[in-house]
This record gives C-alpha cells, structure tokens and sequence, in this order.
C-alpha cells in the first residue's frame, strides 16, 4: 500500500512498451554563411535540427559591406551584359577592389564565390561549367555566373 490507501504493484505500466528513438534523417545541409552543402557529424548527433552552419568560421561570419558590394556588383555585371552572357567571380572581385594590382582583388576572390553561391540559393543567378547548370556547393575549378 502507498500513502494514498491504494495499491501499486508496479511502478510503471506493464502492457506499455518503451517508444524507440526518433532519428533525423541524416540529409545534407546548406550552410547559411558560404552556401555549400555539408554532411552530418556525429559530434552534432543531437543537435542536427539546429546546426545552419558547415563551422566556426561561417557562424562567426556576417555578410558585411564588402559581401554587399560583391552581391551588386555580380547583379550589375550580369545586367549590363545580358540574359546569355556569363561572367567570371574575378570579374566582380575586381571591380570591388579595384583593377591597380592583383593583390587588390586577389583576396576577394573567395568573397565573390560565396556572394555568387548565396545568390544562387536565392534565386537569382546560376552556375555553370562548360556550359552546364551545376550545384554551386561541389562546384570546384573554373566557374561561369549567368542570370537565370
């Protein structure tokens, strides 16, 4: 008998069965800073709903003025030449930092790839290679941007 005057004879009910875990599918992610796709990790095993990120450089990252100006200046490009025309990231990377040397646009040369794969998951652009629509995060060598 407990303090209430009933009986208990288990403490848990008999016929219920334990529900096994629920697993989320292990489907790969977009990350929200630099666009590319990335997988899942067993150190985020019980935070994978949550994770925007592929690290820690891209959760401490925030598109700033320069991201901006690379974004305008890709859409500007792209407008003055046309529905069918492509350009290259280097194309806006030097029309950002400037065409005295290479080391002035050199170093935005990654920027512009990411500005281009964050317009791309917007809609607006698309990436090719030879040609070929392709996806921006594997993407990897030479790559042409076009309006879509």
């Amino acid at each position: 008998m407990n303090g209430s005057g009933a009986f208990c004879i288990f403490p848990f009910m008999p016929d219920r069965r334990r529900k096994p875990e629920r697993t989320t599918p292990h489907k790969d992610k977009i990350c929200k800073t630099c666009g590319r796709s990335f997988e899942w990790r067993k150190k985020w095993e019980r935070d994978w709903d949550v994770i925007k990120y592929c690290s820690d450089e891209c959760r401490g990252h925030k598109p700033g003025e320069s991201d901006a100006e690379l974004e305008a200046a890709i859409l500007e490009l792209l407008a003055e030449r046309g529905r069918d025309k492509t350009i290259c990231p280097s194309e806006a990377a030097k029309a950002v930092g400037g065409l005295a040397s290479r080391r002035d646009w050199e170093g935005l040369m990654e920027p512009a790839r990411t500005a281009a794969r964050r317009l791309v998951a917007a809609g607006k652009i698309v990436m090719t290679q030879r040609g070929h629509v392709v996806d921006p995060s594997t993407a990897k060598g030479a790559i042409r941007l076009r309006l879509r």
